[in-house]
């Protein structure tokens, strides 16, 4: 499930890492509040016990890099949220992301009428739950050429500051996905305590767009380093 927001250019400017720039779509820049499932899942190319299946809950935006004659267009993540400890722990020594460990659940209710599809996280030791959920049409239908929809599932790099002067570059490789019409959501938490006051207003108003893709199969590739 992902809800997006159309948020100021230099409320991003801090967290864009070295060698990149901020990516619009029709001039406007986005984030987007994720939820999703991780499904049979290996860590360095080693399947884990009790770590395969596991929901995962993050703010991103979006981001380009120059590479010869073409863009190679990714995200960075300004929080993730796994219910795994090691998940986080691999994530932020490998690939310095900031990943962070909390309770998390989820539930898919999926009839021939509708598909209702739930993910919420909780602080350990306090607070209490964040939930985004939505109802979606049955069946799934390909992205359109050009959309929205299309500019924000299609960034298959992802970027993470390692310095003022170095970043983290990694592939990741998916299948064009399909996606589910929403005919409903409701995103409710307390975000300001979450992500910071700066982000607290945006993603308590409307999202411009929800949707639900159908996932597939993704690997993400070893990491590089880009240095001044």
């Amino acid at each position: 499930m992902m809800a997006n927001y159309v948020v100021p250019p230099e409320l991003l400017a801090p967290y864009v890492p070295f060698g990149t720039e901020l990516d619009f779509w029709q001039g406007r820049c986005y984030v987007s509040l994720v939820g999703f499932m991780f499904l049979k899942t290996k860590l360095l190319g080693v399947p884990i016990p009790f770590h395969r299946d596991f929901e995962e809950a993050n703010l991103r935006f979006y981001v380009r890099r120059k590479v010869g004659d073409s863009w190679r267009r990714g995200a960075v993540f300004i929080k993730e949220i796994v219910p795994k400890p090691a998940i986080s722990l691999v994530a932020n020594v490998v690939y310095r992301e900031s990943y962070t460990t909390h309770r998390m659940r989820h539930s898919w209710d999926l009839s021939e009428e509708q598909h209702t599809i739930t993910y919420e996280w909780k602080p350990f030791f306090k607070g209490d739950w964040y939930k985004m959920t939505a109802v979606t049409e049955p069946i799934a239908a390909p992205i359109a050429v050009g959309s929205e929809e299309e500019f924000i599932t299609e960034h298959y790099w992802g970027y993470a500051r390692a310095g003022e002067s170095s970043t983290n570059e990694y592939q990741v490789q998916h299948p064009r996905w399909d996606v589910y019409k929403v005919r409903s959501h409701e995103i409710s938490g307390d975000f300001g305590s979450l992500y910071g006051e700066e982000f607290e207003a945006i993603l308590m108003d409307k999202p411009t767009s929800v949707f639900v893709a159908e996932g597939s199969e993704i690997s993400i590739m070893e990491k590089t380093t880009l240095k001044a």
